[in-house]
């Protein structure tokens, strides 16, 4: 497979391109270009060709994208709270930025593996959720990831570009930002400058997957998984307070845990339950 991977400075795409770099593949990584000369979390990794660009930029994508059988699109902007703050920019990116792979793809006969989030499906109507779960996106940010989905979907209808849509749940792993759960719950936990572990909505219920999970299941479905859209993720709900909790049992802090309102939703954009049917039985496995 001669793979490109965009997104690849961050952290499920750097993971990634490790994957596939140590399955035997050829893979060129796609980073957005900084001014500090960096290829981001990248830079950690050998054996993968390394490209600075923007899926912005659509005749970029197709020089880049040129000659590569399959696309892994993980590029993205992914915060919930900045997408209510500049929703544009959202759908600048996650929108046209897709729009610009497929066409990329299109142009050069590529496979498109696509990341989508368990975000599209809102807070659970039943559980455990699984693909055929309503969509209802509560946030600029699911909206946009929506839209993608949409995009891609009917590309594959309406060219018959191959296309695979892949909606893992809450990733953790090394590398991750802090402004996630779990990164920013251990980064409180250890930091003494930290005299409580503030967060948001501590009821609030989420699916984690390891990222080496995650990375297996893009790679199968860039080894030959049916055309269609899956779901990933562990089968088990932890509420934020439980993550928490089971964070100061193990690191000792014995810090007070607070729910802060800073770090909370609008109430009606609140996603309460997020957890999904054991996706294993899917046979992730290469």
């Amino acid at each position: 497979m001669k793979a490109f991977v965009t997104g690849a400075d961050g952290f499920i795409g750097s993971h990634l391109c490790e994957a596939l770099r140590d399955a035997g593949h050829e893979v060129t990584g796609l980073a957005l270009y900084n001014s500090f000369d960096s290829y981001g979390w990248l830079d950690e990794v050998e054996g993968v060709e390394k490209v600075r660009g923007d899926i912005r930029d659509a005749e970029q994508m197709r020089r880049l994208i040129k000659g590569h059988d399959t696309v892994f699109h993980l590029a993205a902007l992914i915060s919930v709270p900045d997408s209510y703050l500049r929703p544009r920019s959202y759908i600048d990116t996650n929108v046209m930025g897709t729009l610009n792979i497929l066409e990329a793809a299109r142009d050069a006969g590529s496979k498109v593996i696509h990341t989508s989030t368990s975000e599209v499906y809102g807070t659970a109507q039943y559980t455990p959720m699984d693909e055929k779960h309503p969509i209802n996106p509560q946030s600029p940010y699911a909206a946009s990831k929506v839209a993608a989905d949409a995009l891609v979907k009917a590309y594959h209808l309406s060219y018959d570009l191959p296309c695979v849509i892949l909606r893992p749940f809450n990733t953790y792993g090394p590398r991750q930002s802090e402004r996630a759960v779990v990164a920013t719950i251990i980064r409180q936990a250890l930091d003494p400058m930290c005299g409580t572990i503030e967060l948001g909505n501590l009821s609030a219920v989420r699916d984690l997957t390891y990222v080496a999970d995650t990375v297996l299941a893009l790679h199968k479905c860039g080894a030959g998984l049916p055309l269609d859209t899956y779901i990933c993720g562990s089968g088990w709900g932890w509420s934020v307070a439980e993550i928490a909790e089971k964070v100061v049992e193990i690191t000792g802090c014995h810090k007070p845990i607070r729910e802060t309102i800073g770090r909370k939703r609008p109430d009606a954009s609140e996603v309460d339950v997020l957890v999904c049917k054991k996706t294993f039985s899917h046979d992730w496995s290469l």
